[in-house]
């Protein structure tokens, strides 16, 4: 019951009105209730707040105050963001352009040579800030290129002799070397006669990088190992994989040339390792 009339005066209608003390007269009234006093209230806070969400989100009034970034500012990050994305997608594109030219220098049987990344202006500002070696430097100089147990070269072999030792490829075909890997004669692989036709096979897991065809040297073949290891075949009459096939060492991946006319002894089939960037023996990773 209380509540009923609690109810009832909140929404039972009242008479508001303002005299003025002085004249002793009504200046205004007005008949309403509690009720739709509170509902007013609610409506034109809900109108303000409409209102403000409008002016923020469709016209630069944040813009005025303090600490607040403005859409030039935002737009300028933006700009220097995509500046800094674009850089990145040239340098990348032009390490991939390289890679590509040092694989076709080696399907040409050419050394590839990495670019430096300095400039000549950078160039001359290191070598002015070079410094004269003083008498321990030449000192231990001549003690790492001498050949004691702190020797370069000895480190050097040292490490060749453990990546050799590390890794051991299976043969690609089956024949006899009769051309052997020669720097001087610039020649940087083995030459091997094999049977015509007979099938050349992976040395290792892999991917192919490369598919070219000669006239000099037939279709050549060019596989990417792991841990910077590459090798070439050359001098094929038919291959089974294409550029970006994934292959496993042992498949054919292709089958030796066939004999010329007027030829008699049998086709040579031309075999290169590379590692890291440089020819090396493949007598020294494969026992033939």
């Amino acid at each position: 019951m209380k509540l009923k009339q609690k109810l009832r005066k909140f929404f039972r209608k009242k008479r508001f009105s303002m005299s003025d003390p002085i004249l002793q007269r009504e200046e205004w009234s007005v008949h309403t209730s509690p009720a739709a006093l509170l509902g007013s209230l609610a409506a034109f806070c809900v109108f303000l707040f409409l209102l403000i969400l409008i002016f923020v989100a469709y016209t630069p009034i944040l813009n005025i105050f303090p600490g607040y970034r403005t859409d030039a500012e935002r737009l300028n990050d933006r700009l220097v963001q995509s500046i800094m994305r674009i850089d990145s997608l040239d340098s990348r594109i032009n390490d991939m352009l390289t890679y590509n030219e040092n694989i076709a220098m080696i399907m040409q049987g050419k050394t590839p040579v990495l670019p430096s990344r300095l400039s000549d202006a950078d160039t001359a500002a290191i070598d002015k800030t070079l410094i004269p070696p003083s008498q321990l430097d030449s000192l231990l100089r001549l003690q790492m290129e001498s050949d004691g147990d702190y020797s370069l070269a000895r480190t050097i072999q040292s490490r060749d002799n453990a990546v050799q030792n590390a890794y051991e490829f299976a043969i690609p075909v089956d024949g006899i070397i009769t051309r052997h890997f020669s720097r001087n004669d610039n020649y940087l692989g083995v030459g091997i006669q094999a049977a015509p036709n007979s099938p050349v096979t992976s040395i290792d897991d892999g991917t192919v990088v490369d598919v070219l065809t000669s006239t000099q040297t037939g279709i050549t073949v060019t596989v990417q190992h792991f841990n910077g290891f590459l090798s070439v075949y050359r001098n094929l009459s038919q291959t089974l994989v294409a550029r970006g096939q994934a292959i496993k060492s042992g498949q054919v991946i292709g089958y030796n040339a066939m004999h010329k006319a007027g030829d008699k002894d049998n086709p040579l089939f031309e075999f290169e390792i590379w590692h890291e960037g440089k020819p090396v023996d493949p007598e020294m990773y494969i026992v033939f």
